[in-house]
């Protein structure tokens, strides 16, 4: 009887955890597929054909729907959640890299590479209802939570370009240092953080005075200075925390956002690029481009849990609950 009810009670547990399970979604850069994963077992689901060279990602807020950036397609490739097929395609988007949505599903803002522009695009028709000209190469992009403003970096420009969402115009414009990849707004809107990957820093920026507060360095034991490339950032749910990505030095720096120092580097895989934030703020998902893999960190206790292979070259994560 006690052997036949520790069963019950494990299988109930782990029926608990496979409902609690998130669903995870990477780009494979090389392998033009998003590698559909569950987050408790980190089984895969399945691989979805999407189109040449997926990077940026996106979920729909009611998350019915994911938007993937088809750099060489020069389209968006749009993903059924449900029956995790593509349902349709949106042509004309030259060179799209990094993407996001607003909070309310009604703008899709698109980083278009090779074009110095930002195009915005109504998710429902796919229809272009705006372009904005930036700098050179324009890649990270990152809404205000109060939609009121869109910030776009410029690789090539070493720029940050604060967008009027409602008159698509520039506001103003933020020297960072060298090759900026990634801007994010901090979770109560007050600051905006960009990424240099030459430059080595994360510039945290005033997002009313737009001026730059500091400049947030790295150094880890062992490593190269040169080799230390923040690309991707995150803030954790109670927004304590930032989590950024420094590629070829094959770790996560983890920095507190009152002191704006480093707290912990966390090592993974190599070429790490961009992260998802599990739905419950429990753990991060790390793309590992050059081990071609996805590594689960435990935010807790700030250690890598396990990595899996997903495809060649994998570049975006998305979570959804």
């Amino acid at each position: 009887m006690r052997l036949a009810l520790l069963i019950a009670l494990s299988a109930a547990f782990l029926s608990s955890q496979a409902a609690l399970a998130a669903t995870l979604f990477v780009t494979n850069e090389k392998d033009n597929t998003v590698t559909v994963l569950d987050s408790g077992t980190l089984a895969i689901r399945k691989v979805i054909p999407v189109g040449a060279r997926p990077r940026g990602i996106v979920i729909t807020p009611d998350y019915r729907q994911i938007f993937v950036c088809l750099g060489d397609d020069n389209a968006l490739g749009v993903i059924d959640t449900k029956t995790l097929t593509v349902s349709r395609s949106i042509p004309n988007v030259p060179d799209p890299e990094l993407i996001a949505i607003d909070p309310k599903g009604e703008r899709l803002y698109v980083a278009n590479e090779e074009q110095s522009q930002v195009t915005v695009i109504d998710p429902g028709s796919g229809k272009t209802v705006g372009t904005v000209d930036v700098g050179p190469e324009p890649e990270g992009l990152s809404i205000s939570p109060d939609l009121k403003t869109v910030v776009n970096t410029s690789e090539a420009g070493s720029m940050a370009f604060f967008i009027d969402t409602k008159t698509l115009k520039i506001e103003s414009d933020v020297l960072v240092d060298q090759r900026p990849r990634v801007a994010q707004y901090t979770r109560d809107g007050k600051q905006v953080w960009v990424s240099a990957e030459v430059g080595g820093t994360v510039s945290v920026i005033d997002a009313q005075t737009r001026t730059i507060i500091k400049k947030i360095g790295f150094e880890i034991q062992g490593v190269q200075p040169e080799l230390i490339q923040p690309v991707g950032i995150l803030f954790s749910l109670d927004g304590k925390r930032a989590y950024v990505a420094l590629s070829h030095a094959n770790h996560i720096a983890v920095v507190d956002t009152q002191t704006l120092q480093p707290i912990a580097y966390v090592l993974v895989g190599e070429r790490p690029w961009h992260m998802a934030l599990d739905p419950d703020g429990t753990k991060l998902y790390v793309a590992n481009g050059n081990t071609n893999d996805l590594t689960v960190i435990d935010l807790k206790s700030l250690k890598p849990m396990r990595s899996v292979n997903v495809g060649h070259l994998p570049w975006g994560v998305a979570a959804m609950p």
